[in-house]
C-alpha cells in the first residue's frame, strides 16, 4: 500500500514538473480550450441551442402578434420545448414559425395560447393539448387561427377601461389626492389603499374561474332581459288594455249574472219538453247507477279514506271548519282477535313457519283485516276454503350451505 501511494505521488510531481517546463505550450492550448468550453456553455445552457437535438418546425396562425418576437420560448403547459424562429405578417394575419424538440410528443388537438410572463411583456407560445393521445405534431404542421388565443392587447384594454374611467369624477379624485397629501398619515392611507387593492386583486385571482363564470352568467341574464324588454313592455301595455276592457264591461258582467236564473229556468223547461227521451236516458243511467252503487264503499275509500290516513290538507280541512277546531275521540276499547291456532312461545329461536288458514271469528275486532276490505255484497273470498286445515303451515324455508342453524338454546333438564 505504501509503495502505491509513493508511486502516485512521484507521478503527480513528475507531471507538474513537466507542465512547468512546457507552460507556454499549455497556455497556448488552454486559451482555445476555454473558448470552446465557454461557447458550448452559452449555446447549450444559456441559449439552449443543442445542434445534436432533432427538431421539427410548426407554423401557428395568429390574428395579431401581441408582442411575440423571435427567439422567445415555446412551452408545453409551461415547460420549455422549443423556440420561436420567425414572426412574419401575411394577408390573413400573423404566422409564427416555431422550432420544437422532436423528442417531445405534443398532441395535435387542444389550444395554442400566446401568454405573458409579466404585465411588461415577455410573451411566449404555450401549447395546451386536451389529451395525451395521438396524432402528434409533425414537421410542417400548420395550426389554424381558430385553435389559438391571444391576450387582450393594451390598446383594447385601455379602450375597454375608457367607459369605467369616464364614470370617475375628476373633482372627487382631486379631493382624494388633496386629502392624502395634506395630513401626516397620507402616506399610510395611500399604502393601505394599495394594499387593499392588492388583496382584492389577489382574492379575485384565487377565484378567477368562479368570477369569470359569474360575469358570463350575469351577461347572459342581462342580455336576456335586454332582449325581452320590448316584449315585456308590450305585454304590460296589452295587460293594461285588457284590464281596461274588463273594467269597461263591468255592467255587462252584472247583466249576465242577473239573467242567469232565467236562463237556467229555460234549461229546466227544455228538459221538461223532452221528457220522453229523458226516460230512456234515465233508464240507462239507472244501470250505471246500480253498477256504481255496488262499488260505493271502494270508491268512498279511494276518494275519501276513512280507514287509512289521508293527506295533511284533508286532515286540516276536517279539523278546522265552521270557525272552530273539531276532533273526535273513540271511547270504545280495541278488542284483539283470538285466532284458533296453537300459540308458540316468543322465546323460540327456530322461527317456525306461519299458519296458512288463519281467520278471525269476529271481523269487527280486526278493522284492518281482509274482511274489512270494500267488496260487492256476497263476496266471501276473504274466508278460508271449506275443509282446509286450520293448523297447516307454509312450506319450510330451504336450507343451504350458508344457512345458520338456530337450535333451542335453553337449559337441558335431565331426570334420573
Amino acid at each position: 500500500m505504501t509503495d502505491l501511494v509513493e508511486t502516485c505521488a512521484r507521478g503527480i510531481v513528475g507531471t507538474v514538473r513537466a507542465a512547468r517546463r512546457r507552460k507556454n505550450v499549455l497556455s497556448v492550448l488552454g486559451l482555445p480550450t476555454i473558448l470552446v468550453v465557454g461557447v458550448a456553455y452559452l449555446l447549450l445552457d444559456t441559449l439552449q441551442r443543442n445542434p445534436t437535438v432533432s427538431t421539427i418546425r410548426v407554423e401557428v396562425q395568429l390574428p395579431e402578434s401581441v408582442g411575440l418576437l423571435p427567439n422567445q420560448d415555446v412551452t408545453l403547459r409551461g415547460v420549455q420545448v422549443g423556440r420561436v424562429d420567425d414572426v412574419r405578417i401575411d394577408d390573413d394575419g400573423v404566422r409564427v414559425v416555431a422550432t420544437i424538440d422532436a423528442g417531445v410528443k405534443i398532441p395535435a388537438d387542444g389550444e395554442v395560447r400566446v401568454s405573458s410572463l409579466s404585465p411588461a411583456g415577455e410573451q411566449f407560445l404555450d401549447f395546451q393539448p386536451e389529451t395525451d393521445s395521438p396524432p402528434f405534431l409533425t414537421d410542417g404542421t400548420v395550426i389554424d387561427e381558430k385553435r389559438t388565443s391571444i391576450p387582450v392587447p393594451m390598446a383594447t384594454l385601455l379602450g375597454d377601461l375608457e367607459p369605467a374611467l369616464a364614470q370617475i369624477d375628476p373633482q372627487d379624485l382631486r379631493s382624494i389626492m388633496d386629502e392624502l397629501g395634506t395630513g401626516e398619515e397620507g402616506a399610510q392611507k395611500l399604502r393601505d389603499i394599495v394594499r387593499g387593492g392588492t388583496f382584492l386583486v389577489s382574492t379575485l385571482d384565487s377565484v378567477l374561474p368562479q368570477t369569470v363564470s359569474v360575469i358570463r352568467t350575469s351577461k347572459v341574464v342581462l342580455d336576456t332581459l335586454s332582449d325581452t324588454a320590448p316584449g315585456l313592455r308590450a305585454t304590460s301595455q296589452n295587460l293594461r288594455s285588457t284590464l281596461a276592457g274588463v273594467g269597461a264591461m263591468d255592467a255587462g258582467f252584472r247583466r249576465m249574472l242577473a239573467q242567469t236564473p232565467a236562463t237556467l229556468q229555460d234549461v229546466d223547461e227544455l228538459f221538461t219538453d223532452n221528457s220522453p227521451t229523458m226516460v230512456q236516458l234515465l233508464g240507462n243511467l239507472v244501470t250505471v247507477s246500480q253498477m256504481t252503487y255496488l262499488r260505493v264503499p271502494a270508491l268512498r275509500e279511494f276518494f275519501f279514506p276513512q280507514q287509512r290516513g289521508g293527506s295533511v290538507l284533508d286532515a286540516l280541512s276536517t279539523a278546522f271548519r265552521d270557525g272552530g277546531l273539531w276532533g273526535s275521540v273513540d271511547v270504545f276499547p280495541r278488542v284483539p282477535c283470538d285466532y284458533n291456532v296453537p300459540r308458540s312461545a316468543p322465546s323460540r329461536p327456530d322461527f317456525p313457519e306461519p299458519f296458512l288458514n288463519t281467520h278471525c271469528p269476529n271481523p269487527r275486532h280486526l278493522v284492518r283485516g281482509a274482511a274489512a276490505a270494500p267488496r260487492p255484497p256476497g263476496d266471501d273470498t276473504h274466508l278460508p276454503e271449506p275443509g282446509s286445515d286450520a293448523h297447516a303451515r307454509s312450506n319450510p324455508t330451504p336450507r343451504g350451505p350458508k344457512t345458520i342453524p338456530t337450535p333451542f338454546g335453553g337449559p337441558h333438564i335431565r331426570f334420573n
